[in-house]
């Protein structure tokens, strides 16, 4: 059994770690946003205000949105304005997992548009040290209503047998294509009602390209009390199938949506009952992970200090060096940088969701994510309180 080793102490107090990438001026800018996004009413009128003005072209919208929120929590409008912020976040040891977040058309042409876009991530990771994961979401190359069809046991007509044919052909060529160039791939959770759907072809990816390590990575959403049972599931067949299974964790994204829905549609919530609940099993979830470190690796996407302070204990626990490869954290671009500039300046294998895509299509995506997940509302004051005592401690220095 390995000896437990001691890691570096965090403390993802530790401003002066969290803020080193940014200027007094740019905190100034972070401070009035957070400040602003900590007012649940401005919040809802400015959401739909700024989605207002662009769908009326009113001059200057974009200009403004691009130059606060969207520079906050995006990369950039393309692969191209992404790379000074790979680059930066790369002098902090910190990856990039570039995230194209437009969504689909929900035609066959604007699916094979997503597929070539997400190929070109591909391509850039595989040349980029800074790039650690591809990712996308099976939505963006496939109809979900399809999926949701295919879940739910109905026949397919020969149309829609055709366009299932050619929504499993892109996603075995976006993870063939990552197996070839070697090239970590997350495969984004999405609703429970197509979920299944997911899983059965996300196993199957792995089944096929993770022979020699994790190249395709599932994840699971915590929120939802029969996740953990699935990932020992995932594990179990992939042991008794000779691959690794690669599981990106996560607590969840619909909340709000997949209770809406189980109502509607007279069956169980799938969420679990209270915060408490998706915390404990989460951290059960972690613990597992490195109890069977050997058939498989994990990401820990989480914004949860608990959470991750626990990860960093349970690797010191079992023997593992902090760097190991087969252990990540990742977290929001914009958000938590008190966990990610920490994790990473202690040696935690850390990376950064960064979304990009151009204004029109990124900003309906990321004020849903605001509206569905309810750890982002609740984590604006702590980045709000993070901020302002950063300037107040480069204040005192100077004085």
């Amino acid at each position: 059994m390995p000896e437990p080793q001691t890691h570096p102490l965090i403390s993802f107090d530790n401003t002066a770690v969290a803020f080193a990438a940014k200027s007094d001026g740019e905190l100034r800018q972070m401070y009035a946003l957070f400040a602003a996004m900590n007012n649940k009413g401005l919040v809802d009128f400015g959401g739909g205000a700024m989605k207002r003005a662009l769908s009326w072209g009113i001059p200057g919208t974009k200009s403004i949105i691009k130059h606060t929120i969207f520079k906050q929590f995006c990369g950039g409008e393309t692969i191209q304005e992404c790379k000074p912020v790979i680059a930066e976040l790369g002098k902090y040891r910190i990856g990039t997992i570039l995230d194209y977040s437009v969504e689909g058309e929900g035609n066959e042409q604007s699916y094979d548009h997503t597929r070539d876009e997400l190929l070109k991530t591909i391509e850039l990771a595989a040349g980029n040290p800074h790039i650690p994961f591809s990712v996308f979401k099976v939505t963006g190359v496939a109809d979900s209503a399809l999926l949701e069809k295919v879940q739910s046991g109905q026949a397919l007509s020969p149309a829609e047998q055709q366009a299932y044919q050619l929504a499993q052909q892109r996603i075995d060529e976006l993870c063939r294509r990552a197996h070839d160039r070697n090239v970590r791939i997350f495969v984004d959770a999405e609703e429970s009602w197509f979920q299944d759907t997911i899983d059965n072809i996300a196993r199957e990816m792995m089944r096929r390209y993770n022979q020699e390590r994790a190249i395709v990575w599932n994840t699971y959403q915590l929120y939802r009390h029969d996740r953990l049972d699935a990932l020992e599931a995932d594990c179990k067949h992939a042991a008794d199938e000779g691959y690794y299974l690669g599981a990106k964790l996560v607590r969840g994204a619909y909340m709000e949506k997949e209770a809406r829905v189980a109502q509607q549609r007279g069956y169980q919530n799938p969420i679990n009952p209270s915060k408490q609940a998706t915390d404990d099993l989460y951290n059960e979830a972690l613990r597992f992970s490195i109890d069977h470190i050997d058939r498989m690796a994990i990401c820990a996407g989480t914004h949860n200090e608990a959470s991750s302070r626990l990860l960093t204990e349970l690797l010191a626990d079992a023997g593992l060096a902090p760097n190991d490869e087969r252990v990540w954290f990742a977290q929001l671009y914009g958000m938590s940088d008190n966990l990610s500039y920490n994790l990473a300046h202690a040696g935690y294998n850390t990376a950064k969701y960064v979304p990009y895509g151009p204004v029109e299509a990124v900003m309906p995506y990321l004020l849903r994510r605001a509206d569905e997940n309810t750890a982002i509302a609740g984590q604006t004051s702590r980045e709000f309180l993070l901020i302002k005592n950063e300037m107040e401690r480069r204040k005192n220095k100077a004085r």
